[in-house]
């Protein structure tokens, strides 16, 4: 049941699943798309339209491909303007009835040109694409992001109180985190865990992995749940990196493993070699990848050391201050448990840039045979700069600016994405950094609040 390469498509599925979704009175089907400043977007077909849907596609502009996260429109070498039309078409094998909105269903799209081949500039084709070089290498790859967002009142004052993972906060949210928990499961998304985090008014959700466009997926299914939710009890939910510039932030942490090359090797912390190559392709294309995952102007308020935040181009066992923290899981359990979590992304990037670009820059690793440097412990914050150069820890790129400038010299993204779509994410992240570079964090920290 998924997505045709081509269209028109021959879906027989398509009226057995409508008869289906009528049964469990759904009338109405969202259709989800992510555009390059992390903005999801929606068209709706009523139920009897899905199946013609499904075939044919329904029409969207190719403008939301450089729509900045303000909505502001700008132009690249190939998109952006007035000019054109793409076909949206559902994945009608992730399509799920909406357990918290009754009568709708949801379901993600891939963009295909009017005259029926794969769009370009699709980002969800982007990680597929990936995921099949991958296979072809002979690499199974599981995802999953974690979400972390702010729970806050229709006036901006924090739902609830008091100390950091502490019981107390959950008290204030039990009802609202049953209700969210059961709806997400009604959903199929199995939830491995949920807690009260760290920043003001800030909880966690953390779901089961999948595979990469999967993973992504859930995510963005995850956070329209929590909207949702938190909407149906008169509170708002912020995904924005911070809400309070000079504080602790919210991130959207990237786990993955590469399926029997994490465990049971001679390498570092048991890493086959494989494995190892690939988290070292990973680690080398960081200051790339912040583009990609983190490179809105916002993110660098968030982005700061001693925070958690990753910033640092370096990697470690457990060791939360790296961008990429290795985690090997209790003894006995690496073989299925170990992974690798990086923590420099948030929830600006559009998920899937941000598993197919991983993915390239694992599999470019893997390619180049690459080894990893020594692992750090500890926070590079408190290091002389003399020992960090030493053990080849630098800061990750520091500005909207910055971080584009790595991504528009990466040849590793740009060769694995497509000039159209580089250029795409290129213009995006330039013209956001140009645009909000002098900015005051405060209301840089306001703009942002709501749009993810």
């Amino acid at each position: 049941m998924a997505t045709s390469a081509t269209i028109p498509a021959d879906v027989p599925e398509a009226d057995p699943l409508v008869e289906r979704l009528r049964a469990q009175d759904v009338e109405v089907v969202a259709l989800s798309f992510v555009d390059n400043a992390g903005i999801a977007r929606v068209k709706t077909v009523p139920l009897p339209k899905l199946a013609a849907a499904a075939r044919v596609g329904v029409g969207v502009s190719p403008c939301f491909e450089t729509f900045c996260f303000d909505d502001v429109l700008v132009q690249g070498r190939f998109l952006g303007g007035p000019d054109g039309d793409l076909r949206l078409v559902p994945d009608l094998a992730r399509i799920v009835p909406l357990a918290g909105q009754t009568g709708w269903a949801w379901a993600p799209a891939d963009k295909f040109h009017q005259e029926g081949d794969r769009f370009e500039g699709c980002q969800r084709a982007f990680a597929t694409a990936q995921v099949a070089a991958a296979a072809a290498r002979g690499l199974d790859l599981r995802m999953a992001f974690e979400t972390e967002w702010a729970l806050v009142t229709e006036s901006g004052e924090p739902v609830f109180h008091g100390p950091a993972y502490g019981a107390i906060r959950l008290e204030q949210v039990a009802d609202y985190a049953r209700e969210l928990l059961a709806t997400l499961r009604a959903q199929d998304v199995g939830v491995e865990q949920f807690h009260p985090e760290y920043a003001a008014a800030q909880l966690e959700v953390s779901v089961e992995h999948n595979d990469p466009v999967g993973a992504a997926d859930d995510v963005v299914l995850v956070r329209h749940t929590i909207r949702r939710v938190s909407h149906l009890h008169g509170w708002l939910a912020s995904f924005a990196p911070t809400l309070t510039p000079g504080s602790v932030g919210s991130g959207a942490h990237l786990h993955l493993s590469v399926v029997d090359q994490f465990s049971g090797g001679g390498g570092p912390f048991g890493l086959p070699p494989v494995g190892e190559a690939f988290l070292a392709g990973v680690l080398r294309e960081l200051p790339a990848l912040v583009a990609v995952g983190a490179g809105n102007p916002a993110s660098f308020l968030r982005a700061e050391p001693s925070r958690w935040a990753g910033v640092w181009q370096a990697w470690g066992r457990e060791t939360r201050e790296a961008a990429i923290r290795f985690i090997t899981g209790v003894t006995g359990t690496g073989d299925t448990a170990a992974n690798a979590e990086v923590k420099c992304f948030d929830a600006t990037a559009n998920p899937y840039l941000v598993v197919g670009s991983v993915i390239a820059a694992g599999l470019a690793g893997v390619d180049d045979g690459l080894r990893l440097p020594p692992p750090i412990a500890g926070d590079p914050a408190a290091m002389d700069e003399s020992v960090r150069t030493a053990a080849g820890v630098a800061r990750l790129p520091e500005s909207a600016l910055a971080a584009a400038n790595a991504f528009a010299s990466s040849k590793v993204l740009a060769a694995a994405m497509g000039e159209v779509l580089h250029d795409s994410v290129l213009t995006v992240r330039r013209a956001e950094a140009d645009r909000f570079a002098d900015t005051p964090p405060a209301e840089l920290a306001q703009l942002t609040r709501w749009r993810w």
